[in-house]
């Protein structure tokens, strides 16, 4: 609904039909659970206490995005000494399932889902929303160097559109496809490389909501560039001790300039996962004691 309503240019507000579904409402009332403010987005109305609070706040900013204010997103999943997988690429799953369904229901409320050519050797994934209700994404392979076989799922399946994306040097004349996913190539020059070239290219195509799911190679690279939006990082109680990292930046000197995004904090079964907002600046709660047990 966020496109259209964005088109009103006007403040809604919305409650519960006898369905459970979303309804329009005269007026701003008592019986209002989600409002709509232009410029802004979806405003969420419920208590705190409400059973749908929790869920309907960690979505809501994606849900909110549209053309004129895209989102993109990254998720990984790691363990408490900051791993995503072991050395040899096992990497299901570091996280509990209740992460392996948030990450599909990211899938469901984006418009395309990126994942880097490391992530697709290591797991070949199908990228679908099979574990929830809602539309598959575009599945977007980022393999700037090339070094996909054209055997993998996402090349031979049509369960969904998916496209491929390289180094504009690395297509062919004539070229179009690998298997049955189109082919696109980019140009790795100017601000932010080539990572800024395939979300150009994906909101020209009218992609609002971008997922970038991993791995953390390529989490990190949109990351450094400063083209992610929202960040979400689950961690898992397990150690792995040593193996594929999950975030690698370039190192500053001091901490002073270390990025310290604005945050929630959710709970998902045995994982903790924060939902950084990387427009926003870090304003951490003030507790009423030294120490509180959130779980």
């Amino acid at each position: 609904m966020a496109e259209s309503l964005d088109a009103g240019n006007r403040d809604r507000a919305f409650g519960l039909d006898e369905r459970g579904g979303l309804k329009a409402l005269a007026s701003d009332t008592a019986d209002t659970i989600l409002a709509w403010r232009r410029g802004r987005g979806w405003e969420l109305r419920l208590a705190a206490d409400d059973p749908r609070f929790d869920l309907l706040s960690l979505y809501l900013p994606i849900c909110s995005a549209t053309a004129a204010r895209p989102v993109t997103v990254g998720h990984l999943g790691q363990s408490l000494d900051g791993f995503i997988a072991t050395h040899s690429g096992d990497s299901q799953f570091v996280t509990g399932p209740e992460n392996l369904v948030h990450m599909h229901w990211l899938r469901a409320l984006c418009d395309a889902v990126v994942v880097g050519a490391g992530t697709v050797a290591a797991d070949d994934p199908q990228l679908t929303t099979r574990h929830v209700p809602g539309p598959h994404p575009l599945r977007v392979i980022f393999d700037p160097s090339r070094r996909l076989a054209p055997t993998f799922r996402l090349f031979t399946d049509d369960t969904a559109p998916t496209l491929y994306i390289c180094e504009r040097t690395r297509v062919a004349p004539g070229e179009t496809h690998v298997g049955g996913a189109p082919i696109v190539g980019v140009d790795a020059d100017g601000p932010g490389g080539a990572m800024a070239a395939v979300l150009r290219l994906l909101r020209a195509r009218g992609c609002a909501r971008v997922f970038v799911e991993g791995g953390g190679v390529t989490v990190s690279a949109f990351l450094e560039a400063n083209l992610l939006d929202r960040l979400h990082i689950a961690i898992a109680p397990v150690i792995i001790g040593d193996g594929r990292p999950a975030i690698r930046l370039s190192a500053p000197a001091r901490l002073s300039e270390c990025l310290r995004p604005g945050y929630r904090v959710f709970r998902m079964g045995g994982d903790v996962l924060f939902d950084c907002d990387l427009r926003a600046e870090c304003q951490p709660p003030q507790p009423s004691s030294l120490v509180s047990r959130v779980i």
